[in-house]
Order: structure tokens, then sequence, then C-alpha cells
């Protein structure tokens, strides 16, 4: 059996971001940067006004107050979208509103609050503005430099950035397509619910989990369906795959006398990579080759499939999307409750954390931990790691845990 770290290490090793498209600019959100961009201008393009107020010489109001006002003369009002005529001199000033262009000689603009808002004059009733409120020429963006580099995922800043310096499109890595299918005689799709409420069948679950997790991290589903318990069927999913970039089958790998994936993969011309590894849950995990398109095989329980997806697949996504930063970083947190485990495997425990007044972390399990609950996760924020050598924790004690919706904390390398 592999360790989870040997595991990722092998899975990830081989997969490389997909080919490149040029998409329109709203399309790649959410997408990762394949090329770098270069700005063809200079951002702010003029020095400018950062409020509504009166641009000036700071040494004009140099003690300035409610209680001793300097009065200036307003040479002009310059609005945003306008430029000014006028040069600023001793004594007088220029009525600006925000993001106006600055007229020559100024160096302060007096916000309008701490004004009396004259138009021909105006008293100044503070300097606590003298020498700010400038936005200079060129502090954001300078023609020629790079503003955004290749692997830079996009979100909305980066659209906001993109769109400033004229990228209607951009290149992008491809989102990759992923086929999956479930297995077993006892599963069905929703149109044969009343099966499941009759105790006949069970839903699958697992193909509405997965084509969400395929789809927010990035990829497109391809959902094959549920494959009977026959060697013939299950070739045919795994045929239908062809074409696609990724392919995840869950249940059918365990050592069942009606397992019959396994197999059909090897007839099919699979390479085994992976087979089994030492966690809890989701230790039938297979990993392999069909010619050029890898294959995960998860667990078919609904927490397997989850916990699984979470540890090996979503790298995988991530890595063919373009990103560098594959993995969530774990993060130590304070045991509620004592822990106890029972097999020598890594232990991947449903558990909710939260922020104490401090500021640290404690972490409380959802309850029972059977990888058939399905309901934890949706209430479970984290995975607390336990390790095989530390088979009972106290309350009060330290130790790691993934938090399942925090992708400020990426990481370029897996660790426990």
């Amino acid at each position: 059996m592999f360790t989870v770290s040997d595991a990722v290490a092998r899975i990830v090793a081989g997969i490389e971001p997909l080919s490149i498209e040029r998409v329109a600019l709203l399309d790649a959100l959410g997408r990762v940067l394949a090329t770098p961009i270069v700005s063809p201008l200079t951002l702010p393009a003029w020095d400018n006004s950062a409020m509504d107020g009166y641009a000036l010489r700071a040494s004009d109001v140099e003690g300035a107050s409610a209680e001793k006002p300097v009065s200036l003369t307003v040479l002009e009002t310059v609005a945003a979208g306008a430029f000014p005529s006028r040069v600023v001199e001793a004594g007088t000033c220029t009525r600006i509103m925000t993001g106006a262009p600055l007229p020559e000689g100024v160096d302060t603009v007096i916000r309008l609050e701490d004004t009396d808002g004259g138009t021909e004059r105006v008293s100044i009733r503070s300097d606590r503005d003298a020498g700010r409120n400038v936005r200079h020429r060129g502090e954001d963006i300078t023609t020629g430099t790079q503003v955004l580099a290749r692997s830079q995922p996009i979100g909305a800043a980066q659209i906001g950035v993109l769109a400033s310096v004229g990228a209607s499109s951009v290149d992008v890595h491809r989102q990759p397509r992923v086929a999956f299918f479930g297995s077993g005689d006892e599963i069905v799709d929703l149109d044969r619910f009343s099966e499941a409420l009759d105790g006949k069948k069970i839903v699958t679950s697992n193909s509405y989990t997965l084509h969400s997790l395929i789809r927010l991290n990035g990829g497109i589903p391809v959902n094959l369906g549920v494959a009977r318990d026959d060697p013939a069927d299950i070739r045919a999913r795994i045929d239908r795959a062809a074409g696609c970039d990724l392919l995840i089958t869950s249940a059918g790998i365990s050592a069942g006398e009606f397992d019959y994936l396994r197999p059909v993969l090897a007839e099919a011309g699979v390479t085994l990579d992976v087979w089994k590894v030492r966690m809890r849950p989701g230790a039938p995990l297979g990993f392999g080759w069909l010619g050029k398109m890898p294959w995960i095989g998860l667990p078919g329980n609904p927490v397997s499939t989850m916990v699984t997806f979470e540890l090996f697949v979503r790298p995988v996504l991530r890595r063919m999307l373009g990103h560098t930063r594959l993995f969530r970083r774990p993060l130590p947190v304070t045991l509620e409750e004592p822990v106890k485990i029972g097999a020598a495997l890594t232990h991947f425990l449903r558990a909710i954390v939260t922020v104490k007044p401090d500021g640290t972390l404690s972490a409380r399990l959802t309850g029972p931990q059977g990888s058939g609950i399905l309901t934890s996760m949706s209430v479970a924020n984290a995975l607390l790691v336990i390790p095989q050598e530390r088979p009972r924790i106290e309350a009060g004690e330290v130790v790691n845990a993934i938090l399942l919706s925090d992708d400020a904390q990426l990481a370029t390398h897996f660790s426990l």
C-alpha cells in the first residue's frame, strides 16, 4: 500500500497543463493565464485627484484651521474627463473632482469637507491634507511592464487589470473534460427513485457529487452514467471516455466477487501506477494511464469518494488548468474532544473548525465517521488529519486540519 504522500506524488508527477486557448476577457474568470500580459500604456496617464476638493500648493494652506481659515482664488472647475487650462500659482487653486487631471503647479488636494465649497473664492479650514490626495502618473502601471504573469489565476481584480490595459481576450489553459461513471447493480439514477423508496435500490449520489466537484474545480463534467456489474458494460463506458482529459470511476475496485473494474481496465490497456493507499476513508484507490489519459479510481462509499477527490483529483484538475499551487495547506487546530482511531492508517475525519477569540482554530468532529454517512460532509468544513502513529489524541492537543473552503491556504507542495 502507498502512503498518502507517495500516492499524491505519483499521481501528480505526470500531469501537465492542458493546451492553450484564447477566450474573451469575461470568459477568462476563474481560469489561469497561459501567457504574460505586458501593458501598452501608463496608468494613471496623468497626475490626478484622489478627492473631490481643491487642488493647490501645500505652502499656501500651512496652518489653516477652522479658527484661522485661508482664502484662495478659484481659477476654474475641472470635472473628471476634462483637463485644466490654468496654472495654479501662489494664492490660487482649482476646484477639482475625483479622477480629474491635476493642473500644473499643485502638490495637494484639500478635501471638499474642509472648505466652504466656494466657486470663485474658497475658504480652507484645515491643512491636514497638505501634500496628500494626489495620484501620480504611472503609480499603478507603466508602459512595457508585465502586469500579470503566466500561471496567474484570474479573479475579479485580474479581470479589471486586463481591461485596464486593453486585453479584450487572453490566453488561458483549456478546461479539462472529465469523464466519470459509477458501477454497481444496486445503484440507480433519480429517474428510478421509486425503487429507492421501496428499499430495493440506492440513488447514485456519487454521480451528483462528482459532477459538482468537477465543475467547482474548473473541469467540464462528462457523465457516463452507472455501469452494471458486467464487464462488457464497464468496457463500453470506458471506451466512451475517449477524447476526454481524465477518467474517474467510483466503486468497483475492491476485492469483491463482482468488482470487475480492475480486470476490465487492464484489458483496455491501463497501466496501474497506484493501487491502495494507507488511509481511511478511501483505501481502495487506483491510478493509471489509458494511453495519454489518466484514470483515477475512487472508492464507492460516498464520503470516501469525496475525501479522495479532495486529496487526489483536485490537484490533478488544478495542474491541468495551469495552476502552480495545487494543494491546500494544513493548519494547526486544537481538538475540543478526544479522538481515537482503530486501524494503523492515516485518518481523515470530518470536522467543524471554528476561530476562537484569540485567533487560533479549534475543531470538533461532525459525529459518527462512517464512510457512508454523506450528511457529515454537508456540515463539515475541514478534514482532521490523524496520523497512524497517534491512535488516541486527547482534547486540547493540536493536530492538522485541511480546510475545505479556504483557497487562501494553497501550497505548491503536498504536506500533512
